[in-house]
């Protein structure tokens, strides 16, 4: 199987004091990029995260994004800072002395000054938040992979149309070209009849003529060349796996000996051909540049 790098996959799950939702999507990319957007006190995970993606993906744009709600209470405490409490009222109670001043200060005033009392998170048991990370991560990778296998079966059925329909253009070429040949012979024949009327032809004269026009117009390796990158083709498309530069390395290969059956070519017919090749291979190459 093939497998495209456009994807999209979600997955939610949730206990009774927690719930996490990962999303992920995916663009082209050359290689494995990953960007990750999650809460900070997730932050530790990142790199346990990008190693389970690994497992799942090879190339693409992934975007990543994880929410993380916590439905308890418990995890966060309120802490009393003593020793700063007793120094704060030691110095109000210095300048209640040094300017004659009654200490007013009550509990609830001194509670609001500046870390006093602060909020702080108990210990997370990392372990267990791992654990309900981990599943929405592979679930949501689980099926952000079946939609790039979805989307790569449709990539790999129109690319083998496509390939079929190079074939007939190579066969269509490789019939037509020695009929080019036979008619520059008897094009040049009759010309030559014609300048020189009545005298004889020269065969050997017009036989090397013949023979450096075909050499020009030769196009056969090239045809069996392209015929081949087809077949290879459509072979590792049908084999499947991580295969996107393999067979953009061979696209451009196939466009190469296009483009040469097209600059050799003295016949319209061949031409029109070439052409239709070439806008299929540049086709053929774009699809590519979506499989994984």
């Amino acid at each position: 199987m093939i497998k495209s790098m456009t994807g999209f996959g979600r997955c939610e799950v949730q206990e009774a004091e927690r719930k996490i939702t990962v999303e992920m999507k995916s663009v082209n990319h050359r290689y494995l990029d990953v960007t990750i957007k999650m809460p900070k006190k997730l932050n530790f995970f990142e790199a346990a995260i990008r190693s389970e993606l690994k497992n799942y993906i090879q190339r693409g744009k992934v975007d990543l994004f994880i929410t993380y709600e916590d439905f308890t209470e418990i995890n966060v405490c309120v802490k009393y800072n003593k020793e700063l409490a007793a120094e704060y009222m030691t110095y109000l109670n210095q300048m209640a002395e040094d300017f004659s001043l009654d200490n007013d200060v009550r509990v609830s005033t001194l509670s609001r000054y500046p870390e006093i009392l602060t909020m702080e998170e108990q210990n997370i048991d990392e372990e267990k938040l791992w654990q309900l990370l981990d599943k929405a991560l592979k679930g949501a990778a689980e099926g952000f992979v079946e939609t790039r296998i979805k989307e790569g079966e449709h990539l790999r059925d129109d690319l083998l149309a496509k390939l079929d329909g190079m074939l007939s253009h190579v066969d269509f070429i490789t019939e037509r070209s020695p009929q080019i040949i036979a008619e520059y012979k008897q094009k040049l024949e009759d010309k030559v009849k014609e300048l020189l009327e009545d005298t004889k032809v020269d065969e050997n004269r017009l036989l090397m003529e013949v023979t450096i026009f075909a050499d020009r117009v030769c196009v056969d390796e090239e045809l069996v060349r392209l015929r081949s990158h087809i077949e290879t083709t459509k072979e590792t498309l049908l084999q499947g796996g991580s295969i996107g530069r393999k067979l953009d390395f061979i696209a451009q290969e196939m466009n190469r000996e296009a483009n040469t059956i097209l600059s050799k070519s003295n016949d319209l017919e061949i031409s029109n051909r070439a052409i239709e090749l070439k806008t299929e291979i540049e086709k053929v190459r774009e699809q590519i540049q979506n499989i994984e």
